[in-house]
């Protein structure tokens, strides 16, 4: 595929752009996989995704692969652990909000909710399959990305705000919002159907 093809974001970087080509606007349906974006998603307030991206697995292996059961038990010490580890953003905050996440995600549970299912809700549990011609004309959130914001604040989550939950809801597949002219745009539609 030719940089001209891609969407104009993912520039050329080799992270960025296989970041692009092969997870971007890719439906994911597993609960894990989606806590762990999310909660990624809200560690990049204020940077940028490649800052998070470059971050990923050292962020795996410092949180316990994303498992919410180890996760809600974090004490004060690990918490001081997760402030000195310099493969993470060490923002009091942040690391605080991944902590506050993984009890929203098993009080969902405990409430018999999927949080797969949960998530998928917003957009009927099928992907909304956008038709863009020039990235400018993407949004930075939608009336579904601010019901799930107000519906994951409710449920106790943080650093959830509509901008990074429409930035989560299209790199999950839940929006396919790859240009037309992008090769995967195709790829993303016929993965959402």
């Amino acid at each position: 595929m030719s940089d001209s093809q891609r969407c104009p974001w993912c520039g050329t970087d080799p992270l960025y752009v296989h970041y692009h080509d092969t997870v971007w606007g890719r439906p994911e349906w597993d609960e894990r996989a989606l806590f762990e974006k999310l909660c990624l998603d809200g560690q990049q307030a204020g940077l940028s995704w490649l800052t998070i991206l470059r971050k990923q697995e050292t962020y795996r292996a410092a949180y316990d692969g994303f498992d919410p059961e180890r996760i809600v038990r974090y004490d004060d010490q690990k918490v001081a652990e997760l402030l000195a580890n310099p493969g993470v953003i060490r923002n009091r905050l942040k690391v605080q909000s991944i902590i506050k996440n993984a009890r929203g995600f098993l009080e969902l549970r405990e409430k018999g909710t999927n949080f797969a299912d949960f998530l998928w809700s917003f957009v009927n549990g099928a992907p909304i399959q956008n038709r863009w011609q020039d990235f400018e004309q993407v949004p930075v959130t939608t009336p579904e990305a601010e019901a799930m914001s107000k519906a994951l604040k409710n449920a106790g989550f943080t650093f959830v705000g509509p901008t990074i939950v429409y930035a989560f809801m299209q790199a999950t597949g839940m929006v396919n919002d790859h240009l037309v002219r992008c090769p995967q745009h195709q790829v993303c539609r016929a993965l959402g159907q």
